[in-house]
């Protein structure tokens, strides 16, 4: 984070305090406890990620770092489990509400400057809301350390790799390797996710599945012709609520939508500060290390999208698939190789990590900001990924064997995380 971020951060933190000093006087009326702050920063830091409209594989990675540091602040004054990078150092009396929201804050402002203000005005809402409950000294502290840590935290993760340059790419003209999709040019997106430091894997190709079934076997031409079908832009056997289902789950960031289904069970499950961040944190990671296990695999076996297959089906060698050389997708492909699916993987990662804490069968809303008139309702996780699986498909991004791998690969990631880090201290 940036000296003038930190500041800023302190500049702030002194004029509250001023005021909270003042307000605290006698015969000032109780208010109702504040809210968790981790839920209410959370809805910040999608909103955001929506103001600066961050590409999804980007988004995932940011949700982990950002609520891996509001977890360090929050355990780092409650000490109750191992810290994610940043060891416990915070006063005493420091207010974990306000080390929550001023992590959260931090880190916003470090890396969505032009966000500033909005960002500032929020987190003196939040600082003031819990003025009746929490000494000016507890919070004044509770702010200090909470912006320390996201410090300490950006800092750390600013060398893992995302930004680094790529070495050239070679388009391959070997029958079955990634080409140019419409809507991109140049080489695929996001190929330093395939090298990006992982928060609790060994390596980024820790989980890297087995690769796509031969372009000459059964299954490949099961798969393929179910997205020729299906996946079609003008398709004729995809119905109405199938397309609304691709829709759906392409229209918002897989962070997004899984942040707000893990809010959603916090609320009706009454966790606390410390569980609402260590939940979050670890649902955050896992999607983290989940895109960077996906794209490594990308990038290890990169292979076409349906649209160059479909279209260059006479080179693959399977009678049973046949080429189509006006074939489009439903939706535009993401620009980047095909096996295996990222929002498979990452969804799969996600529901795991809060099956975990919530039991498979929790009932839960899914909504996207893309379709704002919908919600998709669950009572299962393993449901909801399932229709991840049926969306990918259903656009025309994906074979159906890219999503199953994916989803695997999303639950091993899950159990990593979930069994390396943020353990409690005694362990």
């Amino acid at each position: 984070m940036r000296s003038t971020a930190r500041d800023g951060v302190l500049a702030l933190a002194l004029a509250i305090g001023l005021f909270l000093t003042s307000a605290a006087g006698p015969g000032r009326g109780h208010a109702a406890p504040p809210p968790n702050m981790v839920i209410q920063w959370n809805a910040h830091m999608l909103e955001a990620f929506a103001v600066a409209n961050v590409p999804p594989p980007a988004a995932n990675r940011l949700g982990g770092i950002i609520q891996a540091a509001v977890f360090d602040a929050v355990n780092g004054i409650e000490g109750r489990y191992t810290p994610i990078h940043v060891s416990p150092a915070a006063a005493p009396d420091a207010s974990p509400q306000a080390a929550a929201a001023s992590a959260c804050h931090a880190a916003l402002v470090a890396l969505f400057p032009a966000q500033q203000p909005a960002l500032d005005s929020e987190l003196a809402s939040s600082l003031q809301a819990m003025s009746d409950d929490e000494g000016p000294q507890a919070i004044a502290d509770g702010i200090a350390w909470g912006a320390s840590v996201a410090q300490q935290m950006l800092a750390w993760r600013s060398t893992d790799g995302f930004s680094a340059v790529p070495p050239p790419y070679v388009f391959s003209s070997d029958v079955g390797q990634y080409q140019p999709t419409p809507g991109g040019s140049g080489p695929p997106r996001f190929r330093t996710l395939a090298t990006t430091m992982p928060f609790a894997m060994t390596s980024p190709s820790e989980f890297r599945p087995a690769g796509p079934p031969p372009l000459s076997s059964a299954r490949y031409a099961q798969d393929f012709n179910e997205v020729q079908s299906v996946g079609a832009l003008n398709s004729a056997t995809r119905n109405a609520n199938q397309t609304e289902t691709a829709r759906f789950w392409q229209l918002d960031t897989p962070v997004a939508m899984w942040d707000r289904v893990a809010d959603q069970l916090l609320m009706e499950n009454h966790r606390n500060l410390l569980q609402s961040a260590r939940i979050l944190a670890l649902t955050n990671i896992s999607i983290t290390d989940a895109i960077i296990a996906v794209f490594e695999a990308k990038n290890y076996y990169n292979t076409w999208r349906p649209v160059t297959a479909i279209v260059e089906a006479d080179l693959d060698g399977n009678p049973a698939t046949a080429p189509d050389p006006t074939w489009q997708p439903f939706m535009t492909t993401p620009y980047f190789q095909e096996y295996p699916s990222a929002h498979s993987g990452t969804s799969s990662a996600a529901a795991a990590t809060l099956a975990s804490f919530f039991g498979d069968n929790a009932t839960f809303t899914v909504t996207s900001a893309g379709l704002h008139d919908v919600e998709r309702s669950f009572t299962s996780f393993r449901d909801a990924v399932a229709q991840v699986e049926d969306a990918r498909v259903y656009a025309g991004f994906h074979f159906r064997f890219a999503c199953d791998d994916a989803n695997i690969m999303g639950a091993e990631v899950s159990q990593a995380v979930r069994t390396r880090l943020m353990q409690p201290a005694g362990d």
